[in-house]
């Protein structure tokens, strides 16, 4: 059995993450710091798929990791989810994208280095990218950050590269677009309260959970909205599963975004919710969004060719998905 390191296990697509991992015969070391995940969603795979599935701890990968190394030998790959991801609080609170994102990402990669774990699939964003020079957007885009958060994650990409070509550690940095959806069976997914992620956000609305704010800033689209392309958790979290196996195999380094190709606004987002939930949506102006940009879609074709991978799920599909999650859980885990 493939015994796989997770960090960031508690946050939403981590403990998404660890769930496919676990149906896919997987063994899951999990970390967290819960600071913004959760415990729930690990002790509810604990107690679905056995302690000698799942393990998980509470630690800062800040920290010095040797104990916990020490204990838990024959990793082979690392997950890295842990991060920060509002782009407005990265605005407003940069230093804490800094040493939670950048410094404690690169403590984690000199400890792996250190046990020989040489395999990281990293989760990076489409952020880096900054405002788009051309749309829909490939690999070879100029990575020019507009806030933090990109910045961070961009610098941690530059940490895998120069480790790769020094020290031998082979990567997938996998760039995400706009993730939505819980699992599909609808047990796991986003707890945070708000979210920082939109579909999510206007689900809680719909269902009457907590209001919905449109917070988009005004862009030249067709209706005025910013464009983002959607992409479902477990599709995204498929591609992570296929990048540990290309690293698993053989496989070279690679970087590669992970979408649709497709692209909805924010008013395209906000008619789907109505239609699953049959409720109207209250457009109530709330704080603009610092570091926002008009239009980001993906071209997805280096994900297909090296990964073997493409999204699976629809975006009415994510919205069901996530009407689902929030109907079980209104207050997340916490409730």
């Amino acid at each position: 059995m493939k015994k796989i390191l997770v960090t960031g296990a508690g946050g939403y697509i981590g403990s998404v993450a660890t769930y496919l991992l676990l149906q896919k015969g997987f063994e899951v070391v999990a970390i967290d710091n819960f600071s913004t995940g959760f415990s729930g969603p690990l002790e509810l795979l604990q107690k679905k798929f056995g302690s000698d599935r799942l393990s998980y701890y509470e630690l800062d990968l800040g920290g010095d990791l040797s104990e916990f190394f020490a204990k838990e030998k024959n990793i082979q790959a690392a997950l890295h989810y842990a991060a920060r991801c509002s782009v407005n609080e990265s605005m407003t609170d940069p230093q804490l994208y800094f040493a939670n994102n950048i410094c404690a990402s690169n403590n984690l990669l000199i400890q792996l280095l250190k046990c020989g774990i040489d395999k990281v699939v990293f989760s990076s964003t489409c952020a880096v990218y900054g405002e788009a020079k051309y749309v829909p957007i490939d690999e070879k885009h100029p990575t020019y950050p507009t806030n933090p958060y990109g910045e961070s994650k961009n610098t941690v990409e530059t940490f895998l590269r120069w480790y790769g070509e020094l020290k031998g550690l082979r990567y997938v940095a996998l760039r995400y677009f706009n993730v939505c959806g819980a699992s599909d069976d609808g047990l796991i997914g986003d707890a945070k309260k708000p979210s920082v992620h939109l579909m999510q956000n206007v689900v809680r609305g719909a269902l009457g959970i907590e209001p919905f704010y449109l917070t988009c800033p005004k862009v030249e689209t067709p209706d005025s909205t910013t464009i983002r392309d959607y992409i479902n958790v477990v599709d995204l979290n498929e591609a992570h599963v296929a990048a540990v196996e290309h690293l698993l195999s053989g496989g070279k380094s690679e970087v590669i975004n992970l979408g649709t190709g497709n692209g909805n606004s924010v008013l395209e987002i906000i008619k789907a919710v109505e239609e699953v939930t049959g409720k109207k949506i209250s457009l109530q102006s709330g704080p603009t969004r610092q570091g926002e940009y008009a239009k980001m879609i993906a071209v997805i074709g280096k994900a297909k060719n090296i990964l073997g991978w493409q999204p699976k799920r629809t975006l009415i599909e994510s919205v069901k998905t996530l009407v689902q999650w929030y109907k079980a859980r209104p207050y997340g885990w916490e409730a």
